[in-house]
């Protein structure tokens, strides 16, 4: 396990609806990075927004799709991960899909597991039913996607071969401004309650029906300490550095994972 582990976030705003102009966007805030990093992370569906119309929008999902080679691309040339997900059509369905791309080109996959009643997403979205945790550099990384937030069991932690599931937590949101104080709170939870590092990146800017995102993008310790916090409002680029060495000791000497409920 690679003892220092550089985790970036993109806060940014989002064209809605428009691919092309939000991934010109970030290229130009990929290329102003100042120092290498391990994962880069964008927002949740960081080509469209958070569009309720994949019959527009969606990208039908096969090896060569446009936001995959662009994905590659920048994985490729930075030598690092990049995470965020995207709307996608596949056998007949809709999802909003992150994608995990390796520097390799390879990717995995996760579908969001929560979809957003309240916004209607559980109407023309189908939520995924597997969780995904991915190794790199000797770290397991377990990404969700925005409302995913708000259920702890699906992030729940666990003691497995005597080490734990993941060591740490990513979130990519378009979570609006109106619940800041959830997203917040929220995420510190998640980060004490599973003794994990936490990253969690979300949009700012406003979408056509007139919500306001405001960001609040975050980088925490696993006791919910922040390690680096981006300004409301406004692009940004958000870079910490996670240390294995301190992860291990801490979970050692306060072994909070062994002593959770069984599964009921």
């Amino acid at each position: 396990m690679k003892d220092k582990l550089h985790v970036t976030l993109l806060q940014s705003n989002i064209h809605w609806e428009d691919p092309t102009a939000n991934c010109a966007d970030l290229d130009a805030l990929i290329a102003a990075l100042h120092a290498p990093t391990d994962i880069l992370v964008l927002c949740e569906m960081f080509t469209t927004g958070f569009s309720m119309s994949p019959e527009r929008i969606a990208e039908a999902m096969h090896d060569q799709m446009t936001t995959l080679n662009w994905m590659r691309k920048w994985a490729k040339q930075l030598d690092a991960c990049i995470a965020g997900s995207i709307s996608v059509s596949e056998n007949g369905h809709y999802y909003n899909r992150l994608i995990w791309m390796f520097p390799d080109g390879l990717y995995q996959t996760y579908d969001k597991r929560h979809t957003f009643t309240f916004a209607g997403e559980d109407k023309v979205y189908t939520r995924g039913d597997q969780k995904l945790i991915v190794e790199w550099k000797g770290w397991r990384i377990m990404p969700l996607i925005c409302y995913d937030l708000r259920f702890p069991v699906w992030s729940k932690n666990r003691i497995t071969a005597q080490r734990a599931d993941y060591d740490v937590l990513l979130y990519v949101a378009n979570w609006p401004a109106v619940r800041r104080e959830p997203w917040s709170q929220l995420l510190i939870a998640r980060a004490i309650e599973n003794q994990t590092y936490l990253a969690a990146v979300n949009r700012v800017g406003t979408d056509p029906s007139g919500l306001d995102y405001s960001g609040d993008s975050v980088i925490l310790d696993p006791r919910g300490q922040t390690l680096a916090n981006a300004l409301p409002h406004s692009n940004a680029i958000l870079t910490a550095q996670l240390d294995a060495s301190a992860l291990l000791h801490f979970r050692e000497k306060f072994p909070v994972l062994g002593d959770d409920d069984d599964e009921i």
